[in-house]
């Protein structure tokens, strides 16, 4: 995305797989006997009611949870068995867009979507042509200099966005990015994330808000994953 370069790959396409995974807080079980796979370029959706564990498995996505029960595969590798390094690695081919995004308020907008350059030892400043077409591609050329506290709520979230997608990830996921945003900026976000996806990037979105699913239909074709009593099925037409 934007030009940037991609981090070293161990194959073609990333993939990450549920196999009876199953999650447990404090001996309660959330999730159990997860079973689905993420197709490279696949567009999904995750619903269900609050407090069903959405977050939580978004989590176990990205390996900031491993699962207590089963297994999660990315890129092929059991979650449980990669050390905090191989994690590292493996993170930066997904990018994780937050609800409640957090930024370094001191710092420029332009400066916070940088971050991870920084963090994979990558000089922001040789890729400022790409950092800037990202700014751009999102609505932010005008606010780069603006710090976080100046901007709306729509404005954070696809600063959250291009922060993202910064490391040219395979995989983006987001947890209920509209949900402090008015329909006309969720409208722009979906559509940020449907080219992302027609682009070749995998997409998940955790969401509440079936008027957004629908609303994808003419720019997408997306699976609808409905999570509810700590299992998933596929959700039906009617939505």
């Amino acid at each position: 995305m934007a030009g940037a370069q991609a981090p070293e790959r161990n194959g073609d396409h990333f993939v990450i797989e549920l196999q009876g995974a199953g999650y447990s807080y404090d001996g309660t079980g959330l999730l159990s006997d997860l079973t689905t796979a993420f197709a490279p370029g696949s567009f999904q959706f995750l619903t269900g009611p609050s407090g069903a564990g959405k977050s939580t498995l978004l989590k176990l996505c990205y390996g900031e949870l491993k699962p207590t029960k089963g297994a999660v595969l990315l890129d092929g590798r059991d979650s449980r068995q990669v050390g905090r390094d191989g994690l590292a690695r493996l993170r930066r081919r997904i990018g994780v867009v937050h609800q409640d995004c957090q930024f370094v308020d001191h710092l420029t907008v332009r400066d916070n979507v940088a971050l991870p350059l920084t963090v994979a030892g990558r000089d922001p400043a040789a890729e400022a042509t790409n950092l800037d077409q990202l700014l751009g591609w999102v609505g932010l050329a005008n606010r780069a200099n603006a710090t976080p506290p100046q901007l709306s709520g729509g404005e954070r979230q696809r600063a959250a966005l291009a922060r993202a997608i910064i490391m040219d990830p395979d995989v983006i996921i987001a947890d209920e990015p509209t949900g402090n945003i008015d329909w006309e900026m969720s409208q722009r976000l979906l559509a940020l994330l449907a080219e992302l996806n027609k682009l070749g990037k995998t997409i998940l979105v955790a969401t509440h808000d079936l008027a957004l699913i629908r609303a994808a239909k003419p720019l997408v074709a997306a699976r609808v994953l409905r999570l509810a009593g700590g299992t998933l099925t596929t959700a039906g037409a009617e939505l």
